[in-house]
């Protein structure tokens, strides 16, 4: 199963580091917390990333296209007026990453309906490139076989509000809608698992994600949630990633599973 992560964004609210770069690719203890989100899904056996990029894409490819060369063990030997390089030892994660160039202003249905052709007519999982979980995928995606809808997000009790959902005792989402400051309500992190059948709900570049397909899959009964009680935080500010860098330097950061 392949996994979308949405990383074309402006990241306007952390600006301060946003100008160089895209918020996906601003490091939390000397990682990019794109990399962090990957690590995630590769603990869980999943390692086919297909990147939306957008905002200050090369940035991305870039990156992933030195990766090899900043986690091995190499020598460069010149004695011979050559450039020759022998790789003694490489520390990389089973990764296949594709970067795709979504567009500068395109809205996050657009973005993925701009992958479709690489997603393929199957199921995926996708989320955000700014938040970081430490949801159990492996169960995330046998609730989403368990009940044969559409869609399937992880939801989280949390004081900051984004997109606030009406939860029926059958965890269908009953309604979706923007937050609301005195809420007290489920709200979306993220963390979906979705059936192809999802494109057909996105009519192009304008549309929103969160609002027109995820309200139409409500309407029809095809939207359903993972309530997940523990740990979850988007990066929206300087603050929360300092207290996500603090996290990893204590070691007690909850979305780190892996062994270093």
């Amino acid at each position: 199963m392949k996994v979308v992560i949405l990383a074309g964004g402006f990241g306007t609210r952390i600006s301060e580091e946003s100008q160089f770069k895209p918020k996906p690719m601003i490091e939390i203890g000397s990682k990019p917390i794109l990399w962090h989100i990957m690590k995630e899904y590769s603990y869980y056996g999943f390692n086919e990333f297909i990147i939306c990029a957008g905002y200050k894409q090369h940035v991305i490819k870039e990156w992933f296209a030195d990766y090899f060369l900043h986690n091995s063990d190499i020598t460069f030997d010149f004695t011979k007026g050559e450039n020759d390089m022998t790789i003694h030892n490489s520390h990389l994660e089973p990764w296949k990453v594709t970067v795709v160039d979504t567009g500068l202003n395109t809205m996050t249905g657009g973005r993925i309906k701009r992958v479709q052709k690489y997603v393929g007519d199957e199921p995926f999982l996708m989320t955000y490139g700014d938040g970081v979980c430490d949801v159990d995928i492996g169960k995330l995606v046998e609730f989403h076989r368990s009940h044969g809808k559409i869609a399937t997000l992880t939801a989280v009790m949390l004081e900051q509000q984004k997109g606030v959902l009406d939860i029926g005792g059958d965890n269908a989402v009953k309604s979706f809608r923007e937050k609301n400051l005195s809420d007290g309500s489920p709200i979306n992190a993220g963390y979906m698992v979705l059936q192809p059948e999802i494109f057909d709900y996105i009519e192009g570049d304008d549309t929103v994600f969160e609002k027109e397909p995820l309200n139409k899959l409500v309407e029809k009964g095809e939207l359903m949630s993972y309530m997940h009680k523990g740990f979850w935080q988007c990066m929206d500010n300087s603050r929360e990633k300092l207290m996500l860098e603090k996290m990893l330097e204590s070691d007690s950061a909850p979305w780190k599973k892996w062994a270093d």
